[in-house]
């Protein structure tokens, strides 16, 4: 008789995923098996229902007493503030490997895992923080807070597919969290679909489907892909830090093309 060696539980898996991709203290409620953190980027949409539900409430519930702009500073800084701006770190260690690294795999390897920040670092987040403002800021609140709840979760999972796309770009001991993530098999896949599909169907509804679905999917799809291309050509394989700036980087494509498209659709402004 085979004896399973697997104990974990049909939760820990998904509470693995919330307590790696924020800041929360969930580890004080239960702390799951370590080898269910393998499996937490098949789970990372699910965060992003949180971090997503954080910074629309914020851009829909502030805007009734603030200004838009600063409502948009806020749901960031909210957002920032959840995930230990785990995210943001990936995308400024990415910049400055890939910015200053050159095409020395080692070299670039040793940029992203040196904790401090560089120039191409700084100059990077700091583009990126300013087209996410005004893309969210250009459109009105309410869109906005639904827009921001359909991209976070889809874009994790786009981003989610690289982990399947290529090998780890380092060993378990050298990952700054200790952790390789496992590929994604059929039935996690699935799962991952719905996690991601479920809040950019519930957009399309509130928006009675005049918003561009095939830009929307289109634009961080092909970020994704080129974003993979620059990796592998690189590194022939993903961090962790990758994985953050391909997800900031599409998810802020997501934003440009429903900012597009919201300026190009006289029916959303009156819709909204």
């Amino acid at each position: 008789m085979r004896i399973s060696l697997n104990t974990s539980k049909w939760y820990d898996r998904p509470w693995a995923a919330l307590i790696f991709f924020t800041r929360l203290p969930l580890w004080r409620l239960h702390q799951p098996p370590r080898e269910c953190y393998r499996s937490v980027v098949e789970y990372w949409p699910l965060a992003g229902w949180l971090t997503g539900a954080v910074m629309a409430a914020v851009i829909y519930f502030g805007s009734m007493i603030l200004p838009q702009t600063i409502v948009v500073l806020l749901a960031i800084a909210a957002r920032v503030l959840v995930t230990g701006a785990l995210h943001e770190d990936g995308l400024a260690d990415f910049f400055d490997g890939f910015g200053g690294g050159g095409s020395d795999r080692n070299r670039i390897l040793s940029i992203m895992k040196d904790s401090r920040i560089g120039t191409y670092g700084v100059i990077g987040l700091g583009l990126y923080m300013l087209l996410l403002f005004f893309s969210l800021s250009a459109m009105p609140a309410p869109l906005a807070a639904l827009i921001v709840t359909a991209a976070d979760p889809f874009c994790k999972m786009v981003s989610a597919q690289i982990v399947s796309m290529m090998p780890y770009a380092r060993t378990e001991e050298e990952a700054k969290a200790r952790v390789v993530y496992r590929k994604i098999s059929l039935k996690a896949g699935i799962g991952l679909f719905i996690q991601g599909i479920a809040p950019f169907a519930f957009m399309l509804y509130m928006t009675d489907g005049l918003m561009r679905w095939d830009l929307l999917i289109f634009g961080p799809c092909v970020v994704m892909y080129f974003i993979y291309l620059i990796i592998w050509h690189k590194i022939k394989g993903y961090t962790g830090d990758c994985c953050g700036a391909m997800f900031l980087l599409t998810e802020l494509s997501f934003y440009l093309c429903a900012t597009y498209v919201f300026l190009n659709n006289k029916a959303l402004w009156t819709l909204f």
